[in-house]
């Protein structure tokens, strides 16, 4: 991903998550801390999908649509913050396809695992690709309440 792909980015994510709006800001701003963990799906000059993850620590993940000012110094996990494919795209693989890429990165960290936040409508999907809840704080859970009530920290092990 680069700067000149984030007016798309936004685009395709206002489009698929309608119920979980984030500024573009949030877009430039993961993509400015982290381009390691950007990623895009190009259809010629159409963007189809894309990917934003970071290096992370904890299970206090970020708000939605939240701005972070840093990256942790000593991080635990890469957490994938989302992961979105077109219509076009789905039920082709890509998304197995990015899971494998978002470890290939997280084992370059040394990081034993890979967390995301999901919502109420992708848990079926993660829980098959081998991602499980993990035990949150109170305070997780505000967190995850800036999602939807169903929302869920979810990780998975990285096998060796």
């Amino acid at each position: 991903m680069t700067p000149d792909d984030l007016i798309s980015v936004t685009s395709l994510a206002t489009q698929i998550h309608t119920d979980y709006p984030e500024d573009a800001a949030v877009f430039a701003n993961r993509l400015q801390l982290a381009p390691d963990g950007c990623f895009v799906l190009n259809k010629g000059a159409l963007i189809e999908g894309y990917i934003l993850s970071h290096p992370w620590f904890g299970c206090i993940t970020p708000k939605l649509n939240a701005i972070l000012t840093a990256l942790p110094q000593a991080p635990d996990r890469w957490y994938i913050h989302d992961i979105v494919l077109s219509p076009a795209t789905r039920g082709l693989g890509l998304a197995g396809t990015g899971i494998a890429l978002m470890e290939t990165i997280a084992r370059s960290y040394a990081l034993p695992c890979i967390s995301l936040v999901s919502t109420r409508l992708a848990l079926k999907f993660w829980e098959k690709q081998g991602f499980t809840p993990e035990n949150i704080s109170k305070e997780e859970e505000k967190v995850l309440a800036s999602y939807d009530p169903e929302a869920r920290l979810l990780s998975r092990i990285i096998a060796d």
